[in-house]
């Protein structure tokens, strides 16, 4: 487990990871949306994806570490997310950096209750995830007087996924968040994402709200520390 609060300590997730050429892979992650855009345009101001692509036939065999990201690996980071943003949504601005990923070190490095992890290959980065404060923007939703926070910008590239690579991320997350006192993880994820709420649920989570709306019917989770 990282030793949270610990920027140059990595942990070792596992010795070898390896990807045979038979089967489709695919990671679970949910998104975060503005509101009042139609999922037919692509517009939304995408947090998390979900996608299938399948392995490449060479299996691999290589040291995966996790760790946060140093601020000197920001640069590096913002831009692993940016190019998987933009591969999966091509019709999205590719250009304008969102503001959490623009402000990367003030809400994910210095600012209060915010934390990002990276997963490495080889110096590689290979996946990531983190967390901000939940910004209270859904009114069916009531976390007043409880430290909450939003997990999002779960990534896996390709050919390390389907190996539990993304479930070690996520435990390494959630070792921060209490360590931090975090009382409540919360996010948001949607039907059309397939496998996205089984996968969530394996992590803890719990639908707390499906919004009636039915073209989103956004799921509200949450997973209570």
């Amino acid at each position: 487990m990282v030793a949270p609060h610990t920027q140059d300590r990595t942990q070792s997730v596992q010795n070898c990871m390896r990807r045979g050429a038979s089967h489709d892979s695919r990671d679970y992650c949910s998104s975060r949306s503005s509101t009042g855009t139609r999922i037919g345009r692509l517009t939304h101001a995408w947090r998390n994806i979900c996608i299938t692509l399948r392995p490449p036939a060479k299996s691999v065999a290589m040291n995966i570490t996790i760790t946060e990201v140093p601020p000197a690996d920001i640069p590096q980071t913002v831009d692993f997310v940016m190019r998987a943003r933009a591969e999966i949504f091509p019709l999205l601005d590719a250009i304008t950096v969102p503001p959490d990923l623009a402000g990367f070190e003030q809400v994910y490095l210095s600012g209060k209750d915010g934390k990002f992890l990276i997963a490495r290959c080889d110096e590689r980065i290979i996946a990531a995830v983190g967390y901000l404060p939940y910004d209270h923007r859904f009114a069916q939703l009531d976390y007043t007087g409880r430290r909450t926070v939003e997990i999002v910008r779960l990534y896996v590239t390709p050919e390390f996924r389907g190996d539990g690579l993304a479930s070690q991320l996520c435990q390494a997350l959630w070792a921060h968040a209490a360590a931090g006192a975090i009382e409540v993880l919360y996010l948001h994820t949607h039907p059309f994402l397939p496998g996205a709420i089984r996968f969530w649920e394996k992590q803890g989570f719990a639908v707390t709200d499906v919004e009636s709306d039915p073209l989103w019917n956004t799921t509200h989770m949450e997973r209570v520390l």
